[in-house]
């Protein structure tokens, strides 16, 4: 079937009439004419049910802040908190005020406090986080995440051996406003994504071993003891633990929850609290969503990214299936994993994926899934889950891999750190290709860059000179852009999988192809090839086929056939290979794109 149609710029995927809510049972986008044009798709649904009340964010110029609050408290509505650092304010208000809103020219937008729920799925049996360290090459490596800090904001943590002495804070903005507590975990899902990232195995004779079981843990308690919580309460968790990195060392935000997109990311305040800690230094690692296959006709979809895994700027991570073995020769991209693009912006994501099904780490035997779910129990100290909160933990230790890594070859004190946008180029360049089990590659809004390569990311983090001027060469040492894991030699893919709106690093881009994922341009004459079919969520089947051409963007000149593929800003010549040059019309410091071909500086 083939669709024509013009759409330029970041424009909602005009044409595609979808929504998400057969897989959430809440309001998505929809190509009606919004009744509140400051209002996200679920305030808009919500006044139109006829609720009385709404809790909404509501972002304002930092001028404006404080006058728009007094207002609100005089019109009787009940202001529940003020978020600072992206100029907004948490409220329950009136649901007739949404009209004078629109009117408010101290008023931005208008979001749902939607609630927000884990990524993390029951699974039975197991694959041991030895298996995953194994396959992601960590047999070897002396490395630990020591001193490394990695903020875990998610359901709480069970101070177990598994963590001893690396706790450093918790604090619950479920139960006591964000006020320091004595650790806890009610749910249980907190405790299994720490342990995926930082436990150390040694209840389990190092069989669950996290990826970085020396990192430092800092816990702040969003979701409750039934895995949900509010979207304000993670804004305000994000926020203290980018007023307290240093205090705490905070280099790593695990974000393994998200809400359906209701609206772009600019004016998404999950989204801007994630872009606020990246600017910060903070690397942020979120999981993609479990939204990748329809719950009733178990076709694989697309566009099923949740908030804030839509964050330009984060590290978004959907879940490979290792089948429980060592070598990569047969994972495969679980079904459930949410792919691309995103909602309105369109942005290529997925960033990576990374080993997320079936993983036994750390439990509270008190906690609600322990106690409901006694299937999945491993012993009394364990449990299985599985999704893309799993994947999105492993991550994050591996990040933590990667950034000590970094210290050691640059020296900590003497030159400057790897910048987030540096930690996930590095992710992304050294990551693996991955192939379905008929041998078809993957594309690249199914597993971004590719699969996580940690003796890789390692590898390559370790000769990046991070105080070389953008001229020179970043290369402190040759690097080898492959891997071998159990006996086999994996070539990495040495490419970049990027939003548009990322603020490069102090430090020359590497590699020879940039994969700019900004919007995208659904052509004049798009035609989706016979495997394509549309159900009642998402995009369903079996793969996205566009038939003899691949476009993606605006600014388009020309068509790409075959294997080329048009991304974003950015035309890419040639098939994704570190061969590409990269053409464009973006400015950043480091690279200018402007009509300019990108040289990159690591060759091999």
């Amino acid at each position: 079937m083939c669709l024509k149609q013009s759409v330029t710029g970041r424009h909602r995927l005009v044409g595609l009439i979808l929504t998400l809510a057969a897989v959430t049972g809440l309001p998505a986008p929809t190509a009606a004419a919004p009744r509140y044009r400051k209002a996200d798709t679920s305030v808009q649904a919500a006044a139109d049910s006829g609720a009385a009340s709404l809790r909404v964010i509501i972002a304002t110029p930092p001028s404006c802040r404080a006058g728009v609050r007094d207002a609100l408290v005089r019109h009787g509505d009940v202001v529940v908190r003020e978020h600072a650092s992206i100029s907004a304010l948490t409220a329950v208000v009136h649901a007739g005020d949404l009209a004078s809103f629109d009117a408010n020219a101290c008023i931005r937008s208008v979001s749902d406090d939607a609630l927000v729920a884990s990524h993390a799925a029951p699974a039975g049996g197991a694959a041991g986080v030895d298996v995953v360290r194994a396959t992601l090459g960590l047999t070897s490596t002396s490395l630990t995440g020591a001193g490394v800090g990695i903020a875990i904001v998610d359901s709480g943590i069970t101070p177990k051996t598994d963590f001893a002495g690396r706790i450093i804070g918790f604090y619950d903005f479920v139960n006591k406003g964000g006020a320091f507590a004595a650790a806890y975990d009610d749910y249980g899902h907190g405790t299994h994504v720490a342990g995926l990232a930082a436990g150390t195995g040694a209840l389990s004779a190092g069989e669950y071993a996290g990826t970085a079981p020396g990192a430092n843990l800092v816990v702040l308690k969003v979701l409750d003891k039934n895995g949900l919580g509010r979207t304000s309460d993670v804004i305000s968790a994000i926020n203290f633990a980018v007023a307290n990195r240093q205090i705490f060392g905070i280099n790593i935000i695990n974000l393994s929850l998200g809400h359906p997109v209701y609206e772009p990311a600019a004016t998404d305040p999950l989204v801007q609290a994630v872009e606020q800690a990246v600017r910060a230094g903070i690397v942020v690692v979120t999981s993609a969503g479990n939204f990748g296959t329809n719950s009733t006709a178990a076709q694989i979809g697309y566009a099923g990214i949740t908030s804030p895994g839509n964050a330009p700027s984060a590290i978004t991570v959907g879940a490979l299936n290792t089948n429980g073995t060592i070598t990569r020769n047969d994972d495969v991209v679980a079904p459930y994993s949410s792919r691309g693009p995103t909602w309105y912006d369109a942005h290529a994501k997925p960033d990576l994926v990374a080993p997320g099904h079936r993983l036994g780490s750390d439990a509270d035997r008190g906690s609600t899934i322990y106690r409901n779910y006694s299937s999945l129990r491993l012993g009394s100290d364990y449990v299985t889950l599985s999704g893309t909160s799993m994947a999105a933990a492993v991550t994050s230790g591996v990040a933590a891999l990667v950034i000590q890594a970094s210290r050691l070859a640059n020296g900590y004190s003497t030159h400057p750190a790897l910048t987030p946008s540096q930690v996930k180029a590095v992710l992304e360049f050294s990551a693996i290709p991955m192939y379905d089990a008929a041998g078809v590659a993957y594309n690249a809004l199914t597993q971004g860059a590719g699969a996580l390569n940690a003796a890789g990311a390692i590898s390559l983090a370790s000769a990046i000179h991070t105080s070389a001027a953008a001229s020179t060469s970043s290369l402190l040492a040759s690097v080898s852009a492959s891997t071998t894991i159990a006996g086999t030699s994996y070539a990495w893919a040495q490419n970049i999988v990027w939003g548009d709106n990322i603020v490069w690093g102090d430090n020359i881009v590497w590699g020879d192809n940039i994969v700019w994922g900004d919007n995208i341009v659904w052509g004049d004459m798009t035609c989706w090839g016979a495997g394509t079919t549309w159900g009642a969520n998402i995009v369903w089947g079996d793969n996205i086929v566009w038939g003899d051409d691949i476009v993606w963007g605006s600014g388009l000149i020309g068509w790409s056939t075959g294997t080329n593929i048009v991304w974003g800003n950015a035309i890419v010549w040639g098939s994704l290979t570190r061969d590409n040059i990269v053409w464009g019309n973006l400015y950043d410091i480091n690279i200018v794109w402007s009509n300019s071909v990108i040289w990159a500086s690591l060759t091999f």
